[in-house]
């Protein structure tokens, strides 16, 4: 008589919907890291492919709209997700598209939606074009449980500026006009102490974290994101699950390395190196 395999529990699902990173830094392969890190399944819906290194994105290819759409149906249909996450969707075409698949999820489940609005990469090369963000607004954020944009986000959403940490409580009243649930103002860029504000049109929360020396921040943006979807995905409230994922990002970001000639990635496994009983590192080591 055969023995019966034993019965593993699958763990919570997230979808991410965003471009690839060849470098592995930020995009879709910073997302899956992240989410493999916080214990759930990640999957993925690929809409650029980009030529990226550490010094900058030296091509792009955008995906045509039946790709995303079969991607999207493919996993959608058959796996399902507990929470769902966007990132560089490139043009007005393709945040259409996902608008459309997004308002076609089940209504009797409530799958929540991370949009993070992707216009620049760490190095300045554009991600969205200009023409896609009214259809970002009109269409994108009125499905979006929470939005995270950064500083330069905000300014190109609603013509907000935000220069001092004063600003932040403007900038999310803002944002929150175009229909999230939730915003989270990213003011990472701001001097002091690294200050996020969430907001859900009624009551302000506000999540710090010491400014850390560290150059090598590249995915930062793209894994605070993913780290939120994939903690509301174990079933956390949005405040807890951005408290959580802001500490998350903190020490990803403190354990930053150098990669190529320009800015390195975060360190998505901060905690298993730190928990690792051989204290393993990334320094390279000679095999005998």
């Amino acid at each position: 008589m055969s023995r019966a395999e034993p019965r593993v529990e699958a763990p919570p699902r997230v979808l991410t919907i965003g471009g690839s990173d060849s470098g592995g830094g930020a995009g879709v392969q910073a997302d899956l890291k992240t989410m493999l890190a916080l214990g759930v399944h990640g999957m993925s819906v690929i809409t650029a492919i980009t030529a990226q290194n550490s010094i900058g994105v030296q091509g792009c290819w955008v995906q045509p709209e039946e790709a995303i759409r079969a991607q999207f149906t493919s996993v959608v249909g058959d796996i399902g997700a507990q929470a769902i996450k966007t990132g560089m969707l490139a043009n007005s075409a393709l945040v259409a598209a996902v608008a459309e698949l997004l308002s076609g999820l089940p209504r009797d489940v409530d799958i929540p939606v991370v949009v993070d609005p992707v216009g620049v990469s760490k190095h300045g090369d554009v991600l969205l074009a200009d023409e896609a963000l009214t259809m970002v607004r009109e269409r994108l954020l009125p499905l979006a449980t929470l939005v995270t944009p950064n500083l330069y986000e905000v300014s190109k959403l609603t013509g907000v500026e935000v220069r001092s940490d004063a600003d932040l409580s403007d900038a999310a009243a803002a944002v929150a006009k175009l229909g999230p649930r939730w915003v989270l103002i990213k003011g990472g860029h701001l001097d002091g102490d690294a200050v996020d504000l969430l907001f859900d049109g009624q009551r302000e929360y506000r999540f710090a974290a010491p400014r850390l020396d560290n150059r090598h921040t590249h995915g930062t943006g793209c894994t605070l994101s993913a780290a939120i979807a994939a903690y509301l995905a174990r079933g956390y409230a949005m405040p807890a699950a951005v408290e959580a994922a802001k500490e998350y990002i903190t020490e990803a970001i403190r354990g930053g390395f150098a990669l190529g000639r320009g800015i390195g990635p975060v360190d998505h496994y901060w905690r298993w190196r730190r928990s690792s009983p051989t204290k393993m590192n990334y320094a390279n080591h000679e095999q005998s």
